[in-house]
């Protein structure tokens, strides 16, 4: 009997119906959530197959998971891609696979990080050149961590004043600039598998439980559509995620990916509402059980002897 593991935190709508949809549609294959203790260096984790919804909160789950996956289990997502990530690299790769992407920059820290000092940071230009920042990205524009989610301390800024202001206020956190598209149309994307796409409209400027509702009837142009379906493979293809949403605002005819770094993407019923929340959980089911049945699972850690044949 193949197993899949849900590691989940304080979500409840889609790991639950993700577990009585695999058991009650799939043979051979049996899913439940992972209850751990301490883990030692010795054994496996007894799971084909975790699809991981918390360990970007919690260092004790993501430990766990690369030494799951370094044993063999398959990890959606990917545990070592997702440490290594952040949102300015992201735009970068994003750009490589073809994606319009904003103008983009990250900012020194304003605070010092924990354990560093001044001469941590001898390697600084001081004071930076404010002006060369604005004539590049522009205004308006928003301020938000390089490394953030959930809409975590995302500021839009119109001037230099209201940049300086938002910046003196960012701590230790490193802070990424990037340019604000002007749009006509927001879309949000599942990507599952690196081969099923959802596209959704989107309002980013409803209340939270309205975003997919309080959008345009008008139908999506398809050669638009058939651009961002392939802008969201790409994605997830270049950046080793099994399970994402890619964020488009579609300026001119052109979508520019906005965000698009969410290994965890919300997935909750009450906010994707009905139709979105069968899509997720049936496809998220789906490519699941395929990886628990594979034969030959894709290796999800860095091969050091090649990096290192004399080590």
């Amino acid at each position: 009997m193949k197993k899949i593991g849900i590691l989940r935190g304080m979500e409840t709508t889609f790991p639950d119906a993700l577990v009585s949809w695999i058991n009650k549609n799939y043979k051979g294959v049996t899913a439940e959530f992972i209850m751990l203790d301490a883990v030692t260096m010795e054994g496996d984790s007894g799971y084909d197959v975790i699809i991981d919804r918390i360990s970007h909160e919690v260092p004790f789950y993501r430990s766990f998971l690369k030494w799951a996956s370094i044993k063999g289990t398959y990890v959606i997502n990917n545990p070592f891609w997702w440490s290594a990530d952040d949102k300015f690299i992201d735009n970068i790769i994003a750009e490589q696979a073809g994606v319009a992407v904003p103008k983009t920059l990250i900012l020194p820290h304003k605070q010092h990080p924990p354990n560093t000092q001044d001469t941590s940071f001898r390697n600084l230009k001081f004071p930076l050149d404010w002006d060369a920042v604005a004539d590049y990205v522009g205004f308006p524009s928003f301020l938000k961590p390089h490394d953030g989610g959930g809409w975590r301390a995302v500021t839009k800024v119109s001037n230099l004043e209201e940049l300086w202001a938002a910046y003196n206020e960012s701590g230790d956190d490193c802070m990424m600039l990037q340019e604000g598209i002007a749009f006509t149309d927001y879309y949000r994307c599942y990507g599952i598998g690196r081969k099923y796409v959802k596209i959704m409209k989107y309002n980013p400027d409803a209340e939270p439980h309205l975003r997919y509702h309080d959008v345009s009837q008008e139908k999506t142009d398809p050669k638009l559509f058939k651009k961002m379906e392939r802008d969201v493979l790409a994605l997830c293809k270049a950046l080793g995620y099994d399970m994402n949403t890619v964020e488009f605002a579609v300026r001119d005819g052109i979508p520019y990916a906005i965000d698009f770094m969410n290994p965890a993407p919300d997935a909750d019923y009450n906010s994707v509402g009905q139709e979105n929340f069968e899509w997720v959980v049936t496809h998220m089911a789906k490519f699941a059980v395929q990886m628990a049945k594979a034969k030959k699972k894709e290796v999800q850690f860095t091969n050091l002897g090649a990096l290192y044949p004399d080590a």
